[in-house]
């Protein structure tokens, strides 16, 4: 597939998985919505269901929608590196164009919550107790987990592309039940990032494009947590399948 072709795809999906995923978030938090106050198990179907609406649009570059997950097949030698670069950076203007959309979605509840300054939760993610080591601690094993179960799936070995359990559809019904579990038994710490593109395009969004009145900055001093930390998750579980590989 050629670099602009990944490109595309990658930010289409990406898009759609913010669209939903935060999307689903700003229906919980923001006033005056039918699902406002629905709790954590909403927004953890939500995110759920976003992949894999998203993932099955970008079937056509192999849906990583994930740094994360490019880095982790990167490694393991199931994407080529050459190819990374459009991965990411279709990822990244795909999370920040899926922001926005959200934005304009929920424009009127945005201008009327009484709470402008505590919007930002709804496009990226926070610590519910700040420290920062622990903080990384917890987005390496969320994604540990989830590039893990990629790599290891027995479904995804014998399709030798996303798992596949007897469709490709299927496939990504069984990653979007993953990210379900991380999020409903992982997620509480920090909100459960477990994907650089999918906080940081949105806090980008947030920070210097969406005009919401008196919103608060981007928290930059922890953004760089939700970036590193699901990208050692998805390093470490591919050195885990290469290790137990050799082992083969």
């Amino acid at each position: 597939m050629s670099a602009g072709a990944i490109f595309i795809w990658e930010l289409l999906g990406t898009a759609v998985l913010i669209l939903l995923g935060n999307g689903v978030v700003a229906n919980h938090v923001l006033r005056k919505n039918n699902g406002h106050g629905a709790g954590t198990l909403f927004i953890t179907f939500g995110w759920a269901f976003g992949v894999f609406a998203g993932a099955s649009i970008a079937a056509p570059s192999g849906a990583h929608l994930n740094p994360a997950v490019t880095l982790g097949l990167a490694i393991s030698g199931k994407t080529p590196w050459s190819d990374v670069p459009y991965y990411i950076l279709g990822q990244l203007v795909g999370a920040i164009l899926g922001a926005v959309l959200c934005w304009a979605v929920y424009k009127l509840q945005f201008d009327d919550h009484p709470e402008p300054a505590e919007t930002l939760g709804i496009f990226s993610t926070a610590p519910q107790i700040p420290n920062k080591a622990w903080n990384l601690v917890t987005e390496i094993i969320g994604t540990f987990v989830l590039v893990a179960w990629i790599l290891l799936s027995p479904a995804y070995a014998a399709s030798g592309g996303t798992p596949n359990f007897g469709n490709s559809a299927l496939g990504y019904a069984g990653v979007s039940f993953v990210v379900l579990v991380i999020g409903i038994s992982l997620g509480g710490p920090t909100g459960y990032a477990i994907n650089p593109a999918r906080d940081l395009g949105p806090r980008i969004a947030y920070a210097f494009i969406l005009p919401i009145k008196n919103k608060r900055d981007g928290n930059w001093g922890y953004s760089w947590i939700p970036v590193l930390g699901p990208l050692v998750g998805g390093a470490l579980a591919a050195l885990l399948y290469l290790a137990v590989h050799n082992l083969t």
